[in-house]
Formats: C-alpha cells, sequence, structure tokens
C-alpha cells in the first residue's frame, strides 16, 4: 500500500474517533441534542444537561478512547513478541493479575484512589507478566506460541478464581468492584484519567519509538541478532510498555478483554505489516471500537446499561474462535 493511503486511513481513523467521542457525548439515557452540547461548551449554565455532558459524558468518551488505544496497542506488541495470533492482556492474563492485585489492595488493605489502583494495577500486570514468560519458557524447546497461551489461560484462571475467592469472602467489596471487574468505563471521572494518563502516555511513546525494532524482530529473532538488534533490551522495553498500557486501563476500567486481539489483526489486513504504521493506526481503532462498543453498551437493555467490558467479549468471541481455528487449521 502506498504512504498516501496509509495517510489517508489514518486520517480517517482520526475522523472516526473524532465522531464517535461526539456521538458518545450527544447520546445517552438523558436526552440531548448537538445543539445542546455545543451550548454547554460555549455557555455552560450548570442545568442538569450540561453538567451529565461535561461531567459524565466527555469523561467517558475520553477514557473509553484512551483505555481502547492502549489495549489495542499492547495487544500489537505483545502479538509480535511471542509471535502468536491470540496474544493479548486479556488472554495472557495480564489484565487477570492487575485485577486481582487491585482487589487485593481494596478488600485486604482498604486502598483507594485511583493513584493507589494505578500502581497496584502496574504491579499485578508485570507479576502476572513475569508468571507467564517463566512458565511459557520452561522445558526444552523454550518459549513457543502453544506454551505462551496455554500458560496464560491457567494465569489468568488462577487470578480470576483468587479474585472471586476474596470478594466471595467480603460482600462490602463484591459491591464496590463488581461492575468494575466486568470492565466499564461508566461513572468514570475525568481525574481518574489524568491521574493514569501520564503512564499510558509513556507506553505510547514507547510503543511508537518501539515500532522500527519491532518490524526487525518480526523478521526472527536470528535475523535480529544478525542486524546488531539487542533482542533482550528490546523485549524489556516492550514488555515495560505493555505493563503501562495494560495496566493502566485495568486501572480505570477494569479488565475489558478482546480489543487487544481482535484490533491488530484489522489494522494489519488494513495497512499492513509496517509497525510505524500498525500501532499508531491500532490505537486509533481501538479507541474507536471501545467508544461504539460503550455507545452500544447504552441501549442494549435502556434504562440499564450493559458493561463495555460484555459489549467487546460479545464482539470479540466469534472473532478469537475464528483466529483459533485458522491458526490450529494452519499447523
Amino acid at each position: 500500500m502506498k504512504i498516501g493511503a496509509k495517510f489517508g486511513l489514518l486520517v480517517g481513523g482520526m475522523l472516526g474517533m473524532v465522531l464517535l467521542m461526539l456521538l458518545s457525548i450527544v447520546y445517552g439515557y438523558t436526552h440531548t441534542s448537538w445543539r445542546i452540547v455545543y451550548e454547554s461548551f460555549i455557555s455552560f449554565n450548570e442545568s442538569s444537561e450540561h453538567l451529565i455532558i461535561q461531567q459524565l459524558r466527555m469523561p467517558r468518551a475520553l477514557i473509553a478512547a484512551a483505555v481502547g488505544a492502549s489495549l489495542a496497542m499492547s495487544g500489537v506488541i505483545m502479538q509480535t513478541l511471542t509471535k502468536n495470533p491470540l496474544a493479548s492482556p486479556g488472554i495472557l492474563g495480564i489484565n487477570a493479575g492487575a485485577g486481582f492485585f487491585v482487589v487485593v489492595g481494596l478488600t485486604v488493605f482498604h486502598i483507594n484512589g485511583i493513584q493507589s489502583f494505578a500502581w497496584l494495577a502496574f504491579i499485578g500486570a508485570g507479576f502476572a507478566a513475569f508468571l507467564v514468560f517463566a512458565i511459557g519458557s520452561a522445558g526444552r524447546e523454550g518459549l513457543t506460541p502453544m506454551k505462551l497461551t496455554l500458560a496464560g489461560a491457567a494465569i489468568a484462571a488462577m487470578f480470576s478464581s483468587f479474585t472471586q475467592g476474596l470478594l466471595v469472602l467480603n460482600e462490602a467489596a463484591l459491591e464496590q468492584v463488581l461492575f468494575w471487574l466486568a470492565g466499564s468505563v461508566q461513572g468514570r471521572k475525568l481525574e481518574m484519567l489524568t491521574a493514569v494518563f501520564p503512564y499510558l502516555a509513556a507506553g505510547w511513546i514507547l510503543a511508537l519509538l518501539l515500532a522500527g525494532k519491532l518490524n526487525v524482530l518480526a523478521m526472527g529473532e536470528d535475523v535480529a541478532r544478525g542486524l546488531g538488534l539487542k533482542i533482550g533490551l528490546i523485549k524489556l522495553v516492550s514488555a515495560i510498555a505493555v505493563v503501562l498500557l495494560a495496566g493502566g486501563a485495568v486501572a480505570i476500567a477494569g479488565p475489558v478483554g478482546f480489543v487487544g486481539i481482535i484490533i491488530p489483526h484489522i489494522a494489519r489486513k488494513l495497512i499492513g505489516v509496517d509497525h510505524r504504521w500498525v500501532l499508531p493506526f491500532s490505537g486509533l481503532l481501538g479507541a474507536m471500537l471501545l467508544l461504539a462498543a460503550d455507545i452500544g453498551a447504552r441501549y442494549v437493555i435502556m434504562p440499564q446499561e450493559v458493561p463495555v467490558g460484555v459489549m467487546t467479549a460479545a464482539i470479540g468471541a466469534p472473532f478469537f474462535i475464528y483466529i483459533a481455528r485458522k491458526g490450529i487449521g494452519a499447523r
């Protein structure tokens, strides 16, 4: 694909993300219109509609875009590092590890505050990633896509079980975090995003800086070594980027699944395999997917809302099965 066409796709993705953010701000259970939204920014009058737009819907749209972009970009990095088309923060247990540490902090140590949640999520994500790679690397064959997937599934199941056990023992905490554990951007305040945004931004920057190195690594580790690439350092920095992106996303919205699986495949299909284009385009598509899922979540069982994690699971599960069957058929 020519560079001009790739730029066109990026611009189209930006416009699509902005449009979905505007739709997210305008539409919901409380009736508002485009005119009311415009007036809330030009002449804020503290009416209920203006308060809903400024304090609920605008932060929600920004958070959905940031979380979706982060999960998609982390999925790209993980799939390249592991050479596993099913790799993502959810499938490899990173989301579950981050969620478990947050629940431990809340139920055992009675920790509150998004800044504390962010650090707990980062520690949990890093610990889960370490366990998955350590288990997947054991044995003579070393790290293989199948072993990594199985190790990730086992770690995800373990942390999920521990999380459920803690919540069963603490009913008050169960009520507080149940909606969060399903993955949701409802009711999140802008302060939650601003507290975690530096970590997400650092993850985005690291990912984009790694793009050229990931292109070389994708050709195989032997080729990368022959070209002088410091593979150990690249993997370490990539792991840090994944922890920042996935941990920050979980700290804000809980463990939202399947975004990191779906989007990288769509991005490569549309824009090619060059990570210098795949990473930013995946970020835009991830933001669009989560925004669209969040808008849909408001209308499925209105006046109640479905957690956005349920919506992404409904979209992503068939795609996951398709990728898994395709991979098995190719073996």
